[in-house]
């Protein structure tokens, strides 16, 4: 294949300096690696026709771009995709821009066209699917859709954003929202998958975008869906910080901040890359389930079993579970979104970067899950005694006993202790019956 510059001088002579500058210019390429394929990226100056398809032996992809030109050689893409092998570039006519893609394996593509959308201009996406292991998950979905009820309390953690959707970025650090949020997720998925009883599913494991519908699909079957964030407030950025939970509304947002974070965070389809035209119009369908006020509540008794544990990690921005229109939480099962912090706010910024912080964070997540998961596996007709976390104990206060002490014995957090038993301070009066909850729940 010839040189970038050869390719350059050789349209060159065909093509005036005018026509040239007319021409769509590919600015850059990214890649972005996920476990069942691997996104392309071609950032474009304008739109512009292009045809793809496929080659064997040895498998890769050609894409003709019509009306382009190439800005420079293509960038070196490393080595973490398990599909793509190389990427190489050459003039195939006047005017056109042939890429090749190397595949390691056969792969199946889809590709779209994105118009500007955040701080993205026009975009090709190509997505190159492992084409066995497509294969292997739908025959696992099939045989969950059929297998009996799982007995374990199943979690969806989501990790906000990813990919070409950095999400809020800090104004001090830089600090990028997907890159937060994904290191709480991955600490709360190691609690989830250590505790009996338990099974964690991450909608994403790494870098990556996953579409807000895919995000909900992932959620059926399962029990609680959290999806974790960092907020971000325009103008003044010491005006708010602190934590907050969401769940779903039906009836508007229950405040400005609310509506204006829905309305942000929806977007992220826009942002991160995804063909609106060909996402499943099954929305309806579960927006109709979700209307039922049973679905909605249990969301919010979620997000209240969260703020106390919350509320020992960090000061609440709301102390109450606010309410807006959350696409990704849309799903017929309880569901709650959790601002971790206020991104913008350069002293949330510095906690959210924190590895301490994070782990707390996916600390009092999981003592929130373990409180709610008695009733909420108790909805599905499992018995709250076949859980895990049992029925509370109770202690009866003798002489010289104190609140840390009591707390210390039962291997649980003051803070636990006192919400539990709706204590005011730390007066305990002899005789006093304490309810100790068995599931833990140690600061």
């Amino acid at each position: 294949m010839r040189s970038a510059r050869a390719i350059f001088l050789s349209v060159l002579l065909v093509f005036p300096i005018s026509c040239w500058a007319q021409l769509v210019a590919i600015q850059n390429v990214r890649m972005w690696p996920a476990p069942d394929y691997t996104r392309l990226v071609f950032d474009l100056s304008g739109s512009l026709q292009y045809r793809l398809f496929m080659l064997k032996d040895p498998y890769r992809v050609v894409i003709d771009l019509h009306g382009a030109r190439l800005v420079g050689p293509l960038p070196q893409l490393g080595s973490g995709s398990q599909i793509v092998a190389d990427l190489r570039s050459g003039a195939r006519t006047k005017g056109t821009v042939r890429i090749v893609v190397d595949l390691k394996i056969d792969a199946q593509p889809r590709s779209f066209l994105l118009k500007p959308a955040g701080p993205y201009g026009h975009r090709l996406v190509v997505d190159l699917y492992n084409t066995a292991k497509a294969a292997q998950d739908r025959a696992r979905l099939a045989a969950r859709a059929t297998a009996p009820p799982s007995r374990k309390f199943i979690v969806v953690i989501d990790p906000g954003h990813g990919g070409d959707d950095p999400g809020a970025t800090g104004h001090v650090y830089g600090t990028r929202e997907k890159n937060v949020v994904l290191a709480i997720a991955r600490d709360l998925d190691r609690l989830v998958a250590a505790q009996p009883g338990m099974k964690a599913i991450m909608t994403r494991t790494g870098d990556y975008y996953v579409p807000l519908e895919q995000r909900r699909r992932m959620a059926r079957g399962a029990d609680v869906f959290v999806s974790i964030h960092a907020d971000s407030m325009p103008g003044r950025v010491d005006d708010a910080r602190g934590a907050s939970v969401y769940a779903l509304s039906e009836k508007g947002a229950t405040s400005t901040l609310a509506k204006a974070l829905a309305s942000d965070e929806n977007t992220s389809d826009w942002i991160g890359g995804v063909n609106l035209n060909s996402v499943e119009s099954g929305v309806s369908e579960v927006l109709g389930d979700l209307t039922k006020s049973a679905t909605i509540a249990d969301s919010l008794r979620l997000g209240d079993d969260m703020l106390p544990y919350l509320r020992r990690v960090a000061p609440m921005h709301s102390n109450k579970v606010e309410q807006a229109g959350f696409v990704v939480l849309e799903s017929p099962i309880p569901s709650v979104l959790i601002e971790t912090g206020f991104i913008s706010n350069p002293t949330d910024e510095r906690k959210l970067r924190s590895r301490l912080f994070q782990e707390h964070t996916a600390d009092a997540i999981f003592d929130g899950l373990k409180r709610a998961e008695p009733w909420l596996l108790a909805r599905r007709g499992v018995p709250i005694r076949t859980a895990h976390v049992a029925l509370p104990d109770e202690y009866v206060v003798r002489p010289g006993d104190t609140l840390t002490a009591i707390a210390h014995r039962h291997d649980v957090s003051v803070t636990v202790l006192r919400d539990v038993n709706d204590l005011k301070d730390s007066t305990l009066p002899v005789g006093l019956s304490l309810r100790i909850p068995t599931g833990g729940g140690r600061g």
